[in-house]
């Protein structure tokens, strides 16, 4: 038997010595193509970020705009129905980099509209200060690829604030201001410091890895920023690194403006419509598609805008083709959205992309020519500089807004829209595509839900995915403020059925109108000098989203105990109360 076994064992000995051998080649070895090292087997992440668009907005939230790219983010990943985010755009940008209360960090103030008394106060610098440490910087520190294309609006132009370089970006492009013309190099706004301003239009300062950048003329935003994107994410391939890339599209933020090809296949509908019956239509669509809750009720009139049947017929056709264009405006950035997703899909890198979407705060109803939430400065400029003709709307010449009325519409069963805490500002559309989503594996696929999430839970997320450790209270030597921001992984891989507990509450400020949100409920309070009564009211933001049902009177303790919550948060970051009669429009010329 002894005989008979040993030709076995020398030929198993062998092929373990063959198999050891082949094994060290190839580790000594590996395929270059193929990530080798630790680092390299990180996920990518792609954070994509829509601007100034409503809840309603997207085909994924029932919307009719085509956005059959955004569609299927929806269908591989989750659609989160009760997100919010703050009422204007750098406030939430600032979360979203840090996972802290915006106040923490700098961007306690608005840069278009500072209330005098907050000027030169800790907190309300109007840019990204270092009080905290930004993702970009420790997803850098950990080998990361990091890029920033479009629209920053943390600082650069401001002293004594950094651009996105300065945060650890390791590539950049785009702009530093909230937004700019989408066909040229020119700004949004006037220089109203420039006592000629309102006679002349003024360039807008573009980038590229901090140089100065001549911006072609007649190139859409969406093309130029996503081609310069797929760019940078190639770049990075070659250098086979894991990539971060944060592509912050300004569309659909005024100057409205889009391809003619896309704009007239929209108009009839809304010519149709009108103001009233898209926000019928808008409301209707998100609780037939289980997008808000089945017991919600239409909001009522807002009397800050328009009836259409008060408008005559030039105006409506005026109307309709700005809401066209703005529209067609979303399409194009989902147009840009499924060039990002073909080049992943062809190149492998898809199954190993963390993808998020998300708006940075409800539609804009700043309307220059309204005396309530205008600004006759913003309005004689545009008027002065602008073709304000039917033809005219889209193109380079001209400086349309949706205002107030459109703005209301597009949030269907929503009250309010940016600028305000009313959900239509402050609730947008999420949706989170782990990766391997894509490849019909994940559970959760497809999923609505109204788990509780807020901005600053996004960063946090991100970084579980990418397994980085936020060093909370001291960053290279600084002290820094530790984030509040609640990781989404827990929920997103099913281990956990909520998001946040009542127990994980937030309160904000902005502009003196403050609320403070605790599992369904939002306490909240708005000031006269932004329309409302200046006292707290207790609403079920679920069942009733259009804020029209308050629960105060029968949940008085309820209250008493949100508004406490609310006190120790404005007491700890040292929040400077508003006048009640502040009007913060008038102010928006910084």
């Amino acid at each position: 038997m002894e005989l008979m076994r040993k030709p076995y064992f020398f030929t198993t000995l062998i092929f373990t010595v063959i198999s050891i051998f082949l094994t060290a080649c190839s580790t000594q070895a590996p395929n270059q193509e193929q990530p080798s090292t630790e680092i390299a087997k990180k996920p990518n992440i792609l954070l994509l970020v829509g601007d100034d668009t409503a809840f309603g907005d997207i085909g994924a939230f029932g919307s009719e705009v085509k956005t059959p790219n955004m569609n299927k983010l929806a269908d591989a990943g989750i659609r989160f129905t009760n997100f919010h985010v703050s009422p204007v755009c750098s406030v939430t940008r600032s979360m979203l980099f840090t996972g802290n209360d915006s106040i923490e960090v700098g961007l306690g103030a608005f840069d278009y509209s500072v209330y005098p008394p907050t000027r030169g106060k800790k907190g309300y610098e109007t840019y990204l200060t270092d009080d905290a440490v930004t993702i970009s910087e420790l997803l850098k520190d950990e080998g990361y690829e990091v890029y920033k294309v479009g629209k920053w609006h943390l600082g650069g132009d401001k002293p004594g604030s950094k651009g996105p370089l300065g945060f650890g970006f390791t590539k950049e492009f785009g702009i530093y201001s909230g937004g700019s013309n989408h066909w040229n190099n020119l700004a949004m706004t006037p220089d109203f410091h420039d006592p000629d301003g309102l006679n002349k239009k003024r360039v807008e300062e573009w980038t590229l890895n901090g140089e100065a950048y001549d911006r072609p003329d007649g190139i859409y935003s969406g093309e130029i920023y996503t081609n310069q994107m797929l760019e940078f994410i190639k770049d990075g391939v070659k250098k086979d690194k894991p990539w971060f890339a944060y592509m912050a599209f300004t569309t659909a933020h005024f100057p409205i403006q889009a391809p003619e090809e896309l704009i007239m296949k929209y108009y009839p509908k809304y010519l149709e419509l009108g103001y009233a019956g898209l926000k019928k239509a808008r409301y209707e669509s998100l609780k037939e598609h289980g997008l808000i809750s089945h017991k919600a009720t239409e909001a009522p009139f807002n009397n800050l805008t328009r009836k259409w049947e008060s408008l005559s017929q030039e105006d409506k056709e005026k109307q309709a083709k700005i809401m066209a264009t703005y529209a067609a405006m979303i399409e194009d950035q989902d147009s840009r959205i499924g060039q990002i997703l073909d080049y992943l899909k062809a190149s492998g890198q898809l199954d190993n992309t963390l993808i998020v979407y998300v708006t940075d705060n409800g539609p804009e109803g700043l309307e220059p020519t309204n005396p309530k939430t205008g600004n006759p400065e913003l309005a004689k400029w545009i008027e002065n500089q602008f073709d304000s003709s039917f033809e005219a709307i889209g193109t380079a010449n001209s400086e349309n807004v949706i205002g107030t009325s459109w703005a209301n519409a597009a949030t269907g069963g929503l009250q309010w829209w940016k600028w305000f805490i009313g959900e239509g500002g402050i609730r947008v559309p999420m949706m989170v595509v782990p990766p391997g989503a894509f490849n019909e594996k994940y559970a959760r696929s497809g999923e609505k839900s109204n788990a509780v999430a807020y901005a600053k839970d996004i960063p946090m997320t991100i970084l579980e995915y990418a397994n980085i450790k936020h060093p909370m209270t001291e960053y290279k030597g600084r002290e820094i403020v530790p984030p509040s921001g609640i990781s989404m992984k827990p929920f997103l891989d099913g281990t956990s059925e909520v998001v946040r507990s009542e127990k994980d509450w937030w309160a904000f400020e902005l502009f003196g109108n403050g609320y403070v949100m605790q599992g369904e409920l939002k306490a909240m309070k708005v000031r006269t000098g932004m329309f409302g009564d200046g006292q707290w009211h207790l609403y079920n933001v679920v069942t009733d989203p259009s804020e029209t049902h308050p629960l105060e009177i029968e949940n008085p303790e309820k209250l008493e105990s949100m508004i406490a919550l609310y006190e120790s948060h404005t007491a700890k970051n040292n929040i400077i109360e508003v006048d009640k009669d502040w009007n913060p429009f008038q102010g928006a010329s910084e």
